[in-house]
């Protein structure tokens, strides 16, 4: 299984991060090793003083696709989620100076917080609300009709370069809002009003 992540996929927070906004999907991967266990705290790895919260919409891939047209991308995934795509800050902005890759602040272990997946079905795709609380303020708050780019382009675009297997994850893209977490934060994330997600940082 490999976590394919969507950068800069929603015009406000690219702005927010002072980049500009893509005219293709910017494109990052995790290993697996990233997810975090169901049930587990969040612990702040020593390497970082400022990990940042994304929250995002997960797209399951259900089946193996290579150069998956646009009109047939909805075929290769029957289930969503949400997820948290933790991000050493001050990490990124290093090796972003350097022009080296993100991995490093991306990827570490315990970096995607998964919730449970639900059918497609149960939604409409196209506007789907979902937001992030953190110690019960809401911080984030985004629907899809945001996206610059929907999940159907964005499993055309990556089944280009990568074939999708069932299981892959997909995490497309966080609105505005992302920040800081502290010891002691508790974070909760709501798809459609029901909470998906909860989770303690330490």
């Amino acid at each position: 299984m490999k976590i394919i992540c969507i950068g800069r996929n929603y015009a406000e927070h690219a702005k927010e991060l002072g980049n500009d906004v893509p005219e293709s999907p910017v494109i990052f991967i995790k290993p697996d090793s990233a997810v975090l266990k169901k049930g587990l705290d969040f612990y702040i790895p020593e390497f970082s003083d400022d990990v940042h919260y994304e929250l995002e919409v997960v797209l399951k891939i259900s089946k193996v696709g290579k150069y998956i047209q646009k009109e047939r991308a909805g075929d290769y995934f029957n289930e969503i989620g949400l997820g948290i795509d933790f991000t050493a800050r001050d990490l990124q902005s290093e090796l972003k100076a350097k022009g080296l890759p993100w991995e490093l602040a991306k990827g570490f272990d315990g970096a995607a917080a998964i919730s449970n997946f639900y059918p497609k079905g149960d939604f409409d795709l196209k506007n789907l609300n979902f937001s992030l609380n953190k110690n019960k303020t809401e911080v984030q708050s985004g629907n899809t009709s945001m996206m610059l780019f929907s999940p159907e382009e964005i499993i055309a675009f990556v089944s280009k370069y990568f074939t999708l297997k069932k299981g892959d994850l997909i995490f497309t893209g966080t609105p505005k809002g992302v920040g800081k977490v502290a010891e002691n934060d508790i974070l909760e994330a709501f798809l459609e009003g029901n909470r998906v997600i909860n989770l303690r940082i330490q």
